[in-house]
């Protein structure tokens, strides 16, 4: 019933040429709206897919143009759906924090809850700069202080 109201309505808004582009306009913006949420959360799952997908290394890491990556030399990090990360020291999970990434913003984040050095380092907002399926490029500006990161996937 409610179906054949709206087929009447559009057949009569077509007839009257002077509500041709109110209702195009309003169908345009209908469709857009719908298809900027689905291209949002095809976004959103194609960060996860891909963070979760494989372990991380950090093969670069600079603070205040200070290069410190050996500090990151036995580390791999594991990500997963849940916005949760392992870092995994030696074999061996030795914190578990929280993720996330914004492919629309271009920007990620990480949280190991009272981690000591190095871990706390990566804590915060980062910029990403570059990326692919392979590896993240990213920076962190806090103050006066500049962080860069690469994580490559193993």
């Amino acid at each position: 019933m409610l179906l054949e109201k709206l087929a009447k309505l559009i057949i009569l808004c077509l007839l009257n040429y002077s509500m041709k582009p109110l209702l195009t306009s309003f169908f345009l913006i209908l469709l857009l709206s719908g298809c900027k949420k689905t291209i949002e959360n095809i976004q959103q799952d194609l960060v996860i897919k891909a963070m979760t997908d494989g372990q991380w290394k950090i093969t670069n890491f600079t603070q205040n143009s200070n290069n410190i990556t050996s500090s990151f030399a036995t580390y791999k990090f594991q990500y997963y759906s849940n916005k949760t990360v392992d870092a995994i020291n030696n074999g061996t999970v030795e914190k578990t924090g929280t993720w996330d990434g914004n492919a629309s913003t271009m920007t990620t984040s990480a949280n190991f809850t009272n981690a000591s050095n190095p871990l706390d380092l990566i804590n915060g907002n980062w910029r990403i700069d570059r990326n692919s399926w392979t590896y993240v490029e990213a920076t962190q500006i806090v103050g006066s202080e500049t962080k860069t990161m690469r994580l490559d996937k193993l």
